[in-house]
C-alpha cells in the first residue's frame, strides 16, 4: 500500500458502503444490481483502474484493481460484478484487441455504458475448455455464432460478450477464438433464465444463448483465429489472483464481524469471547488471515513485476479459497443458530464462499496445474 492505494481504497470503501450495501438484500431478490451503480462506479473512477487512460482507464495497474475488490468485501457488498468486468474481460480486450476494438470497447466500460461478460463455461463443458462446443463459422466478412454458455457472470445486464468459441476443426486447442458480440438488438441472441443459487443471489449469472448470431470477423480478439486459448491460459493468473485476494479479505472480515460478535453476546453469564474454546478458535482463524495475507502479498508483488507464474497463481486460488471455506465455517459456528440466519453477514458470507472453490478453475483443476510442475 502507498498513499495513492490508500486514496483509491477510501473512494472504493465509499461507493460500496453508501452505493451498494444498503442495496444488497433487494439486490439479491431481483438477482441483480441495479444498471445505474455502473455508471456512478464508472463517474467515480473504480472502473477498469488499470486500463491505460488514452483507452479511458485510470492508468494504474493490478494493485488499484486489488484494493477495489478488497474494499468491496470489507463493506460487505458482493453482488457488484465490476471485479470482473475490470479486471479480468477489460485486460483481455486490452492486451489482445485491435486498435479499433480498444477505442470502441474500454472507454465505455470505464464509464459504465458498457458493462461486459465473458462466456466460456457450457452446459456440457465445464473446465475443459479445450472442447466447447460452440462454433464460429465464416461466412463472407462475418462469423456465424451457434451455441449456448452457462453460469455467466454479468450475463443478464451485458452488453459485450466475449465469447469462447471454436473457429476450427483440428480437435486442438488451435481450434479456439475469443470473439466479441454486442448484445443490444442483435438478432440471434439471447438470455436464458437468470440461474437461482446458493450464494451471491444479487450477482447476475445467467444462461446465453446464440443462434446464428452475425458479427464481423473483425471482433476477433487477436491477429489470428486459433489463439483464444493461449489467450485464456495468459490471463486465467490474474483471474485467478483476484479470487484469491477475495478470499484474503474473506478470511480478514469473518474474522472481524466473529470477534465483535464473540465479545458482544453472552452465554451462561459472561460474553463467548470468555470461553476458552472460543478464543483458541478466534486465534487460530486470525493466524490464518495474516499467513493469508504473507502469501498473498508476494503473489501480488510478483503479478506486478510479471513475474507470476500459473503454478503459483494455482497455489494462491487453491489455498487461499480453501482457507476461506474453513475459516468461514469455523466462524459461523461460533455465532451457533444465529450464524445460520441470513440477516447476519457470516451466515452470507457461507453461503457466497463455497463457490470460490469451483469457478475460475476448481480446487482439483488447481492441484492438477501445481502437480504438473513438481
Amino acid at each position: 500500500m502507498n498513499e495513492e492505494l490508500d486514496q483509491v481504497a477510501e473512494l472504493a470503501g465509499g461507493f460500496f458502503t453508501k452505493f451498494c450495501a444498503p442495496h444488497e438484500a433487494r439486490w439479491g431478490k431481483q438477482q441483480h444490481v441495479d444498471r445505474e451503480v455502473w455508471t456512478t462506479a464508472g463517474q467515480l473512477g473504480l472502473l477498469c483502474a488499470s486500463i491505460p487512460e488514452e483507452y479511458g482507464g485510470g492508468g494504474g495497474d493490478f494493485a488499484h484493481e486489488a484494493v477495489i475488490a478488497i474494499e468491496q468485501v470489507r463493506a460487505l457488498a458482493p453482488s457488484f460484478g465490476g471485479v470482473l468486468h475490470s479486471g479480468i474481460i477489460a485486460h483481455y480486450i486490452n492486451a489482445y484487441g485491435t486498435e479499433e476494438q480498444k477505442r470502441a470497447w474500454l472507454p465505455k466500460m470505464a464509464s459504465g455504458e458498457i458493462i461486459a461478460a465473458i462466456a466460456m463455461t457450457e452446459p456440457g463443458t465445464g473446465s475443459d475448455l479445450q472442447n466447447v462446443k460452440t462454433r464460429a463459422v465464416k461466412d463472407g466478412d462475418d462469423y456465424v455464432i451457434n451455441g449456448a454458455k452457462t453460469f455467466i457472470s454479468n450475463g443478464f445486464l451485458c452488453d459485450l460478450v466475449i465469447v469462447v468459441a471454436k473457429t476450427g476443426d483440428e480437435g486442438s486447442i488451435g481450434d479456439v477464438s475469443l470473439i466479441g458480440v454486442e448484445t443490444a438488438g442483435m438478432p440471434g441472441f439471447s438470455r436464458g433464465r437468470n440461474l437461482e443459487k446458493v450464494g451471491q443471489h444479487g450477482q447476475d449469472t445467467c444462461e446465453l444463448n446464440f443462434e446464428n448470431v452475425r458479427v464481423p470477423r473483425s471482433n476477433l480478439l487477436g491477429s489470428d483465429e486459433g489463439q483464444g486459448f493461449i489467450q485464456l491460459m495468459h490471463q486465467l493468473p490474474q483471474e485467478r489472483l483476484l479470487l484469491a485476494v477475495s478470499a484474503a479479505a474473506t478470511v480478514e472480515k469473518a474474522v472481524q464481524v466473529t470477534v465483535d460478535y464473540a465479545r458482544e453476546r453472552t452465554a451462561f453469564g459472561k460474553p463467548l469471547f470468555a470461553f476458552q474454546n472460543t478464543k483458541f478458535v478466534l486465534a487460530e482463524c486470525d493466524t490464518l488471515a495474516s499467513v493469508c495475507w504473507s502469501f498473498l502479498d508476494g503473489c501480488v508483488e510478483k503479478h506486478l513485476r510479471n513475474e507470476l507464474d500459473i503454478t503459483t497463481a494455482a497455489k494462491a486460488k487453491w489455498w487461499l479459497t480453501e482457507q476461506q471455506c474453513t475459516v468461514v465455517d469455523r466462524c459461523v459456528q461460533v455465532f451457533g443458530g444465529y450464524g445460520y440466519m441470513t440477516e447476519y453477514p457470516i451466515a452470507r458470507m457461507y453461503a457466497d464462499s463455497r463457490i470460490q472453490k469451483i469457478y475460475g478453475g476448481t480446487s482439483e483443476i488447481m492441484k492438477e496445474l501445481i502437480s504438473r510442475s513438481l
